[in-house]
């Protein structure tokens, strides 16, 4: 999984770029699969909130992009195991 600095700028740039490149419709795709792995509620959580707020990353502070990034890689990485 990627580490992402909250120092760094340019590690910030790439965190909102990757949150800002998905749907509303990509986030249920994963809140489906977080569900499904019963990830916990907090998770579950934070991943509707990243849908609420699909393309619009300057909402979320730079600690909530950061934690729905590494529950959607974990996601990712479980998918591609398969």
């Amino acid at each position: 999984m990627a580490e992402y600095d909250l120092s760094d700028p340019y590690d910030l740039d790439m965190m909102h770029h990757l949150f800002d490149q998905l749907s509303e419709e990509e986030w249920g795709d994963y809140i489906e699969r977080a569900t499904e792995k019963k990830m916990g509620y907090k998770n579950i959580n934070i991943l509707k909130t990243a849908q609420r707020k699909a393309r619009l990353s300057k909402y979320l502070s730079d600690k909530v992009i950061r934690w729905i990034l590494s529950v959607v890689e974990e996601l990712d990485a479980e998918n591609e195991d398969k």
